[in-house]
């Protein structure tokens, strides 16, 4: 069974070169970096507003 993050990557890496090729490995990080900003300005988001509801009780 893969548990850890890195076997996670590698499997990945290795699925990129045997069906997209080298030229899909900088899309696909461009694009996870992207996703991971996205999911952390959300997250900040969220946080700042339960911060909010706190105080204003």
């Amino acid at each position: 069974m893969i548990g850890s993050i890195n076997d996670w990557i590698i499997l990945i890496v290795v699925a990129l070169l045997l069906f997209g090729g080298a030229k899909k490995i900088p899309e696909f990080a461009k694009s996870l970096g992207r996703a991971m900003g996205e999911f952390k300005k959300g997250q900040k988001e969220i946080e700042d507003e339960l911060k909010k509801g706190i105080e204003s009780k």
